[in-house]
């Protein structure tokens, strides 16, 4: 009985640690993304913004590779926080941050917009100009998170300015991603 009483008070005592440790971080996915090459979601988002956002040639008149990689990016700039990339240099994971900044900026989606809600935006987008649908392309982007308009966001999409701190940033992870196809190219 005593043990037990014990224990009771061992728990009350644990109660306000339990209630006051922080949440785990925001976790975010990539859905409809087929994964090839032995590559797993973030060395394909990875490769994917590393790709596009190093030269805006790659990009031009190609809106679902554009809205793939601007997912890519904003998956990566929450997913580098993971415990997998506790060995990466902070300076790549704020590099990211700062990149998605920028790309938001481009785009019209507002500053303080979930991430995930904007990824699953961006891929539906993707999917469905992949489709050959451009009226259901437009859909996911008339939200309140993205501020331009559907058809001036796809327009940007379809002709992606150079973004400098999106190629610095996934150029720094692909470097720091081993298993990244791309990861030669620095």
């Amino acid at each position: 009985m005593m043990r037990a009483i014990l224990f009771g008070f061992m728990l009350l005592g644990l109660l306000p640690v339990a209630c006051t440790t922080p949440p785990p971080p925001y976790t975010v996915s990539l859905s409809g993304v087929n994964i090839t090459f032995g590559l797993d979601m973030d060395g394909w988002a990875i490769n994917m913004a590393q790709w596009a956002f190093a030269d805006p040639a790659r990009t031009q008149g190609r809106p679902v590779e554009a809205a793939r990689a601007a997912a890519a990016l904003e998956y990566l700039a929450v997913q580098l926080d993971a415990p997998r990339w506790t060995g990466m240099n902070p300076l790549t994971q704020l590099k990211m941050k700062q990149a998605r900044a920028e790309l938001r900026q481009a785009l019209g989606i507002v500053p303080e917009a979930p991430p995930q809600p904007v990824i699953h935006a961006l891929m539906a987008c993707a999917d469905a100009l992949a489709a050959g649908d451009p009226v259901a392309a437009a859909t996911p982007l008339r939200n309140p998170f993205f501020t331009f308009g559907a058809e001036r966001t796809l327009a940007i999409l379809a002709a992606m300015p150079y973004l400098r701190a999106a190629n610095v940033a996934t150029m720094r992870a692909g470097a720091a991603d081993p298993g990244s196809g791309m990861s030669m190219l620095r």
